[in-house]
């Protein structure tokens, strides 16, 4: 049994909330979704590889959302997208059953990572988008430095890796805190959407959820550059939200 089928997101009525409900809790998820598809404007739909639709690769898709914000900007696009829960994989063929450039797999990051060190590698190495969100940081370090190995030996020269992640904060006193500004965004939110079910209480939830690793941006931006990416940089930060990425 992987280590995802022991986790929270093996449970179809944790996908299930987490898919009706991420709008009101994911801190500025709306604002998160906006910079990606920017990022995408500017560097890809401007800049086309060639003349073939744009390769994406979508990681931990959940319901598809990061795809279906992709395809706002660029209905050409040909999207992969994987996830170890059939919960989220049925949800993500239901969004995207209009679109006939989408492929679905159902794997974990430590099954492709497996596949990947042998040679029946399931994944094409030609992609020229690779996206995540609030996926990777399931992951440990050792794993997380393999899984962006892993991704940059999947990319095409020029392509891009973009990442939605919660991140630790340096020091526990800046962690507390952006656990409260995490906790009192929710609290605006759900008055702004009259919301009656309080999701304040995620953020410490989140903090002792043994399913969570999250590792300091720093690290992580260390180890895209020693994975071989360039320009790499967190392109935006809010608390222990984050945005960050690079270019092979």
């Amino acid at each position: 049994m992987s280590k995802f089928e022991k986790s929270e997101w093996a449970e179809r009525e944790h996908a299930k909330e987490f898919m009706e409900n991420a709008d009101i809790y994911i801190l500025e998820r709306k604002r998160l979704f906006a910079i990606l598809k920017s990022f995408y404007r500017y560097f890809l739909g401007n800049n086309p590889p060639s003349k073939r639709p744009v390769k994406v690769l979508d990681l931990g898709c959940g319901n598809a959302a990061l795809t279906m914000e992709l395809l706002k900007e660029d209905k050409k696009i040909n999207a992969t997208l994987v996830d170890g829960s059939l919960e989220m994989l049925e949800n993500a063929r239901e969004n995207l059953s209009d679109y006939p450039n989408m492929n679905f797999m159902h794997k974990t990051f430590q099954e492709l990572l497996e596949n990947g060190s042998q040679d029946d590698d399931i994944l094409p190495n030609d992609f020229d988008f690779v996206v995540s969100s609030l996926a990777i940081h399931h992951l440990h370090t050792e794993e997380k430095k393999s899984l962006f190995q892993y991704l940059y030996d999947h990319l095409e020269s020029g392509g891009f890796f973009l990442n939605i992640e919660t991140v630790k904060a340096p020091t526990d006193e800046l962690e507390s805190w952006y656990r409260v500004l995490w906790s009192e965004w929710i609290g605006e939110n759900q008055v702004k959407l009259d919301v009656k079910k309080s999701f304040e209480y995620l953020p410490e939830q989140y903090k002792d959820n043994p399913d969570n690793n999250p590792d300091k941006l720093q690290m992580q931006l260390n180890a895209l550059e020693s994975a071989g990416f360039s320009q790499v940089d967190c392109y935006y930060k809010y608390g222990i939200f984050s945005i960050y990425g690079g270019m092979k």
